[in-house]
């Protein structure tokens, strides 16, 4: 493809190396029947090469001007669609019901990128995305860590993550001021985390992890009574960071099963 000035308001930072290539395309595996989406394609470093393997590819892109050229480069080709789209607007779901997501994300998008990607999972096979290694380091963080927080839990909740290789600042043009990695995420077998209602659950895990510095007693203070909290296993003196995906998701049940669950403050009085 033409050479192509990168546009800060895009976050765009393009892959160049065809070594952290092959490594990416090594980890996916594509296979002649996969519907692949690769979210933000750039100067196409990875799009051929997927287009090679798999049976359908869908490149998402926002930037005009590299739509154009993607169109150009890939006009021979019947399995190759470009998409002109913002990809935290895209209905993902309505290219298949098992996808295969692969992207370098911008770093300016990727978090609300994947809780777009969230809300859409039932159509999603796995995922495969390159990041800013301390959003791969807080998504795949143990209880306990400083690192642990709401998107660990949101998406572990959901997604089983394994952070795969790191990826120096030199393999893109122009260079990020930080590391990147690369994190595969498959949705977690049905049944794993029962969770009754996820929009509660969704306000809950926020309102643990607003203001990290206080124990979960008073992050809590308008949700839960300390009653709940030792019901599932959770000292009120805990901090939220230290706090299992588990015992999350049995607080939210347990405080969902009314509609309106009572504040702590009033069921204590």
């Amino acid at each position: 493809m033409k050479s192509h000035r990168p546009r800060k308001r895009f976050g765009q930072h393009f892959l160049r190396d065809p070594g952290v290539v092959d490594a990416i395309l090594r980890a996916v595996a594509p296979a002649a029947d996969d519907v692949i989406v690769e979210v933000g394609p750039g100067l196409a470093a990875l799009t051929g090469q997927l287009a090679g393997c798999a049976g359908d590819l869908h490149a998402v892109e926002v930037d005009r001007d590299l739509v154009a050229q993607l169109r150009a480069e890939f006009a021979a080709s019947d399995k190759v669609t470009i998409h002109e789209a913002d990809a935290l607007r895209f209905d993902f779901c309505s290219l298949g019901k098992s996808l295969r997501i692969v992207g370098n994300l911008p770093y300016n998008i990727s978090t609300p990128l994947l809780f777009r990607l969230l809300e859409q999972r039932n159509c999603i096979r796995d995922m495969h995305f390159m990041l800013q290694k301390e959003v791969v380091d807080r998504m795949t963080a143990d209880p306990g860590s400083k690192r642990y927080g709401r998107l660990t839990v949101m998406l572990g909740s959901y997604f089983e993550m394994v952070a795969l290789f790191d990826v120096d600042r030199l393999a893109f043009e122009p260079p990020p001021a930080v590391t990147s990695a690369v994190v595969r995420m498959r949705p977690l077998p049905d049944g794993t985390y029962r969770i009754a209602d996820p929009q509660f659950f969704g306000r809950l895990v926020a309102a643990a992890f607003a203001q990290r510095r206080k124990t979960i007693r008073n992050a809590l203070r308008d949700l839960a009574a300390e009653v709940d909290l030792a019901a599932v296993g959770i000292d009120p003196g805990q901090r939220a960071e230290t706090i299992s995906i588990t015992q999350y998701v049995e607080l939210a049940n347990r405080l969902g099963q009314s509609a309106n669950p009572v504040p702590a403050r009033d069921a204590l009085r």
